[in-house]
């Protein structure tokens, strides 16, 4: 399973929680995106992979700036991707609680 081209990590908040979607393109040219759940589920291309994440409104991180970043009330520097591999190391990093700001 490690023919994978590329991931790229998508982000949606809701107030100081952000929660994780990969989305990971295949050689074939097919993607999947896996959820905070940790459910992956498969797309026929990269195009309707980011249109599904899109429709759930998330936003690909490497897309963001810190203006877009501060609009949703956090900044680029509280923001880490989940690492490891394999779904017993991903999941519990999939939905993420920022600090509180005082």
């Amino acid at each position: 399973m490690n023919d994978n081209v590329n991931d790229q990590w998508w982000i949606a908040t809701i107030g100081r929680t952000v929660i994780w979607a990969r989305l990971r393109v295949l050689d074939a040219g097919t993607a999947e995106v896996l959820d905070s759940d940790g459910i992956s589920q498969p797309y026929d291309s990269e195009d309707s992979a980011r249109a599904a994440l899109m429709d759930a409104e998330f936003v690909a991180l490497d897309g963001l700036d810190e203006d877009d970043a501060r609009e949703r009330g956090f900044s680029l520097d509280e923001l880490a991707p989940p690492s490891g591999e394999g779904l017993e190391v991903l999941r519990p990093q999939m939905v993420q609680q920022l600090p509180l700001r005082h």
